[in-house]
């Protein structure tokens, strides 16, 4: 059995490209990590204002990305 995540837009008024099934910030609070439905991780610089802009765009799953987890040091 599938099950469905629902996709939700978590700022402003133009949300990103992507559906975003997982999100993730970063332990210094500067970077925020998006899992989406299409299967792409996305990084996100957010300012000390919170302004979010976008950093990079990670391809190649080939399912939705539906949990996101950091490595330990």
């Amino acid at each position: 059995m599938k099950t469905l995540v629902p996709a939700v837009a978590v700022w402003g008024k133009t949300a990103p490209s992507h559906s975003i099934t997982a999100v993730m910030i970063t332990d210094d609070q500067q970077t925020i990590v998006t899992g989406s439905q299409e299967g792409q991780i996305c990084l996100w610089d957010l300012s000390s204002d919170l302004k979010i802009s976008s950093k990079e765009i990670l391809f190649g799953h080939t399912a939705s990305v539906t949990c996101l987890a950091k490595a330990r040091e």
